[in-house]
């Protein structure tokens, strides 16, 4: 089995460069690995509210805007997806949240990959573990 073990970061109707992108790439890298999973080839997306919704609409049949949009094209325990990231939902939830732009860029680029990984947000307890995770791994992206 061939693995890609590639992050790309891409733009799609917006202009956005992700800042420190070799730091994120390890990081992500780096917490793939510590759940026990494999790297295969992972693109984010970001792109506007307007991009993220007509995503949501066409192919999860969801009426809403979101921050994130997960891909799962994983084969075993190889980690292989598209992420689509609002960078307009990002900001929004950045002031929402009393916390700065990149904090919580970092939360939902590393959202993403949990649930690749196998957490869930679907109830309350699962909601817990996937911020606790969440507050986790962006400690170690701090160091």
């Amino acid at each position: 089995m061939c693995f890609q073990n590639t992050i790309y970061f891409l733009s799609e109707d917006i202009s956005f460069d992700l800042e420190d992108q070799n730091k994120v790439q390890n990081w992500i890298q780096n917490v793939i690995s510590k759940e026990g999973k494999v790297m295969g080839e992972v693109t984010y997306i970001f792109c506007s509210d307007v991009y993220l919704h007509k995503i949501n609409l066409e192919h999860l049949g969801h009426d809403t805007f979101t921050d994130i949009i997960t891909f799962n094209y994983c084969i075993e325990d190889v980690i292989n997806t598209d992420i689509f990231i609002s960078v307009d939902r990002v900001k929004e939830n950045a002031t929402t949240f009393k916390t700065t732009f990149q904090n919580e860029l970092n939360r939902v680029i590393i959202h993403g990959i949990l649930h690749l990984v196998g957490y869930d947000d679907k109830n309350d307890s699962d909601k817990e573990v996937m911020r606790t995770k969440e507050d986790f791994y962006l400690s170690l992206l701090s160091e």
